[in-house]
């Protein structure tokens, strides 16, 4: 996912919090992305170019491997609703349910992905793991890096098991027993090179 701050939209003290129909007829007129905690919109910020590569070799990925399958992935705008109905958009997500093509938020969302960047790494490592671990459905949560190659999976069989994590390097491969499909992690960072990115950064 990309960092994200705090905004207070309407430029004056929230009264209360906004219901989530009040966000998303509000948001569907913004120019910027936002999610929803809760309480008020918080702003997507935007993210490199290697998280784009990233977010879209995954898209592929997923799309290639479920073709014909029951479950369906999805791209950064569809919204998972989470704790005190919270409105997340993870970069990618899996369903296995029927989708309402009008509906704004995903129902049953199996498997989620968040690619990471230096802004957004806390929020994706403290906040959304307790977030997702509260929507029964998730069984496998997946945090990507943007600036090296690596994956931590968070696994679940059931909604009342604690995560078990596991982390993945270049040479691994990303098993979904849940979705029936597997992804070599070299996939995911397809055509990205870190060293020009790091001799640039020098």
């Amino acid at each position: 996912m990309t960092s994200r701050a705090n905004v207070s939209p309407m430029n004056a003290p929230l009264r209360k919090p906004w219901t989530q129909e009040e966000f998303f007829s509000w948001a569907e007129r913004q120019d910027t992305r936002y999610e929803f905690d809760g309480f008020q919109p918080v702003a997507m910020t935007g993210g490199s170019l290697n998280h784009d590569r990233i977010t879209g070799s995954l898209q592929v990925a997923l799309r290639t491997r479920l073709r014909g399958n029951p479950c369906e992935p999805f791209g950064p705008n569809a919204g998972v609703k989470t704790i005190n109905k919270a409105v997340r958009y993870p970069d990618a997500l899996v369903t296995c349910s029927k989708v309402d093509g009008k509906s704004r938020l995903v129902p049953d969302v199996v498997v989620i992905f968040e690619v990471v960047s230096p802004s957004s790494g806390q929020e994706d490592r403290i906040l959304k793991v307790r977030e997702y671990a509260a929507v029964p459905s998730i069984q496998r949560y997946i945090i990507v890096e943007s600036t090296s190659i690596g994956l931590m999976v968070l696994e679940r069989q059931s909604p009342d098991q604690p995560w078990k994590t596991d982390t993945l390097t270049a040479e691994g491969t990303l098993h979904l027993p849940e979705i029936n499909i597997e992804i070599p992690v070299a996939e995911i960072y397809d055509g990205i090179d870190f060293t020009e990115q790091d001799n640039q950064e020098a």
